[in-house]
């Protein structure tokens, strides 16, 4: 039963959700509706059951002291509101959980009751998947969805993805079934460095969001953290030379994947939404296992801080074709199709 007592009415409200888990490399996802929740003072009006959907002998809950006395907090997901003033005002319904370990489809059906009560116009998932991708070059965003008129009008691409899947694939096909507007982005985190936390990714995340739902966000510190984790990974990277070496080679099938996208247009493209965040106008006004990687497989981390029982990592082959610059084989190229439909 859905309870939504005290909640206002709300203004051309988007939902915005990540899961922790298979869908969250690098804690990417979940710590960018973190962001937004912290940012502008999400207010918690409901809770899933947890007893319903999670096995707490893979996701346990935890005991803490408050004032001396002992409490017990459960996996669950969280639905909390924010209110975003301004020119252009919209508010965003935040989505904030755990996978669940059972009955997805009950899951996506709770969360979709909650869309359908508030007057939901577009549900937005956000995942992070593991790829050869290199940390030193921007992070690629895929934004896919099931509906063909959606991914005309809002510049995606139409999902052609087959193989495993996680609730963020559930969780976009449930609304296409149920005629909601879904919108999955996936930011590819590096597979050689996915420990969390990926503040890159999370910006990268962030930033197509704000493009996608015409509206600016705040972004305080992450910036900074970007940096400071990059430089970070940088200086891992050069005190060891096979890493080093490696990350060249994906710098190289990178910048080869992406020469196609080098024109004039991508650039003015790219300048333009630079602009308008510098000036603030316009549009921008763990679970156990691994995590999802680009052919939808699991996939354990690949530790920098455990070098002596580290394996070489394999050197991904250069895009020579057409075929493999499509796949983005070796590059994560943004127009690779994502783990997720």
């Amino acid at each position: 039963m859905i309870e939504l007592e005290g909640v206002p009415e709300l203004i051309d409200p988007v939902m915005v959700a990540a899961f922790e888990g298979w869908n969250d490399a690098g804690d990417a996802a979940s710590a960018a509706v973190a962001h937004l929740d912290r940012e502008w003072k999400g207010e918690v009006f409901a809770a899933l059951d947890a007893e319903d959907y999670y096995d707490f002998q893979v996701n346990r809950p935890t005991v803490w002291l408050d004032g001396g006395v002992r409490k017990i907090t459960w996996p669950t997901t969280r639905l909390s509101v924010v209110r975003v003033g301004g020119e252009k005002p919209r508010d965003l319904v935040l989505v904030r959980g755990i996978e669940p370990s059972m009955r997805w489809r009950s899951f996506c059906n709770e969360l979709l009751g909650f869309a359908h009560e508030l007057g939901v116009e577009l549900v937005v998932i956000l995942g992070a998947l593991l790829g050869d991708t290199p940390h030193t070059r921007p992070v690629p965003v895929s934004g896919v969805t099931s509906d063909s008129d959606l991914a005309r009008t809002m510049d995606l691409e139409e999902t052609k993805y087959e193989g495993p899947t996680g609730i963020v694939g559930i969780l976009q096909e449930a609304c296409t079934h149920a005629g909601v507007p879904a919108v999955s982005l996936w930011a590819a985190v590096p597979h050689y460095v996915s420990q969390p936390p990926n503040p890159k990714a999370t910006l990268a995340l962030l930033n197509r969001l704000e493009d996608l739902i015409d509206l600016r966000i705040p972004l305080g510190e992450l910036p900074e953290d970007a940096r400071a984790w990059q430089l970070g990974v940088d200086q891992l990277a050069a005190e060891d030379s096979e890493v080093a070496e490696y990350v060249q080679t994906l710098e190289e099938a990178r910048d080869t994947a992406e020469l196609p996208e080098a024109s004039g247009e991508a650039i003015a493209r790219e300048f333009e939404r630079y602009l308008r965040r510098r000036d603030g106008g316009g549009p921008a006004g763990p679970a156990p296992g691994g995590h999802a990687t680009a052919d939808g497989s699991d996939s354990a981390s690949y530790l920098r801080d455990n070098p002596g029982a580290r394996p070489k990592p394999p050197k991904p082959p250069k895009p020579d074709t057409e075929t493999d610059t499509e796949r983005g084989s070796g590059g994560g190229s943004e127009d690779e199709d994502s783990p997720e439909d």
